[in-house]
């Protein structure tokens, strides 16, 4: 395919450009490598978990994931994410990166587009799909104003998911790309429905025959006493509601057991064969391995790691995924994009304090409102999965003529 002009004179332009990439990284494992490249790090956990989604599908699959140099992640990977340095666009760099890792496939979240990196891909016959897309810009801040160069780098991708119906019609309009359009949802953070013992969840149902549960979820300890004052200010109008908390870190369960019996609370431990009883208002689980039983068994969940600044959040997809409508503190920066999909729907509240976690509670509480928020959540979570299998689906296809041809 002949280069357009305008992206032929951008790529003259960036060959100016200073090489920075001077180690392209660890040996190349064996067998298919995805390259996952995610322009905006804030959604790159999105990005790597729908890899893994794919490698867990196909077997024998290698990830590694990029962000535009100087753009470091912020929040943590799941394991089976390698992250590599990026190349700039000068052709030494692309060409160093290129020989090194050899990918087989890339996956491309935007919005940012490099034209000297993806034409280079290109014609090695690396296989392209751009993901996401709404309005895609050049990341090359001097040439963000002109857009000839996109209309050359758009027809370079195997596949263009737009995440509407009326995005992908401006990107028509903008390229003859027509023919490698597919109508997508948005990327989501998405998460698998984690595990329980089944018999576990039929005892515990039974020992709480009916009475009110909530979760507070991965907790810091530094959000404990604003979890237990919220909780002291529920039971007044509950007086039966149990209290299950999961810390963040096994290690801090004796210190919460000593805050919940300095503060007088009927505390049991599961981790140590206790069950609930009627006279129980606390329930501390330490093993995070159990949340696929708490989050079925409660109607609320309190996402920590949220209240306090500086941890970022944790994933609310696991909740929303079980049916558990989620309350969240202002602090989730590593998870922005989730949480505020959840809100947009209804399936999420955001709480400050214990004032506000209390009031929250109490209105979620009404089964009729924590069943409304449960199924809101569950159709975004649902919504993250068809969009996940549709371009798992693209990808496998490309794979398959790999290997045939």
């Amino acid at each position: 395919m002949a280069r357009s002009l305008g992206l032929a004179a951008y790529l003259a332009f960036v060959r100016r450009e200073p090489p920075i990439l001077k180690d392209p990284g660890p040996p190349r494992p064996a067998g298919t490598l995805v390259w996952l490249h995610c322009a905006d790090p804030a959604r790159a956990a999105s990005l790597a978990r729908l890899g893994l989604r794919l490698a867990a599908q196909r077997g024998d699959v290698q990830l590694i994931l990029t962000t535009p140099p100087g753009q470091p992640i912020a929040g943590p990977l799941p394991r089976g994410v390698s992250v590599v340095d990026s190349p700039s666009e000068n052709p030494g760099d692309i060409r160093l990166f290129l020989d090194h890792w050899q990918p087989d496939v890339c996956l491309w979240l935007g919005p940012w587009l490099r034209p000297a990196l993806i034409d280079a891909a290109h014609r090695r016959r690396v296989s392209l799909f751009l993901l996401d897309a709404d309005e895609p810009a050049l990341e090359h801040r001097r040439w963000r104003l002109v857009p000839e160069p996109i209309k050359g780098t758009l027809p370079l991708f195997d596949a263009i998911l737009g995440h509407s119906t009326e995005a992908a019609a401006r990107l028509s309009r903008l390229a003859p790309v027509l023919d490698r359009m597919h109508r997508s949802g948005p990327l989501l953070d998405e998460s698998p429905a984690l595990p329980c013992n089944g018999t576990d969840l039929e005892d515990l149902t039974q020992a709480l025959g009916g009475r009110p549960v909530w979760l507070a979820s991965q907790v810091h300890p530094d959000e404990v006493d604003t979890v237990l004052a919220a909780h002291r200010a529920l039971l007044r109008l509950a007086h039966r509601t149990l209290l299950v908390i999961v810390p963040d870190e096994a290690s801090a369960a004796p210190q919460l057991h000593e805050a919940c019996r300095q503060q007088g609370w009927q505390v049991a431990s599961w981790d140590d064969g206790d069950m609930p009883d009627a006279r129980t208002q606390v329930l501390i689980s330490e093993d995070k391995r159990e949340l696929g039983l708490w989050y079925r068994i409660a109607p609320v969940s309190l996402i920590g790691g949220s209240l306090i600044a500086g941890e970022g959040g944790r994933n609310p997809f696991e909740a929303a995924a079980l049916g558990s409508a989620v309350l969240y503190g202002p602090g989730v920066r590593n998870y922005l994009d989730s949480y505020s999909r959840l809100a947009r729907a209804g399936a999420a509240r955001i709480v400050k304090d214990a004032d506000s976690l209390a009031d929250a509670l109490t209105m979620v509480s009404a089964p009729d409102k924590a069943a409304e928020m449960a199924h809101a959540g569950w159709e975004v979570v649902s919504e993250g999965a068809e969009v996940s299998d549709q371009i798992i689906a693209l990808v496998q296809d490309a794979l398959d003529a790999r290997e045939a041809g």
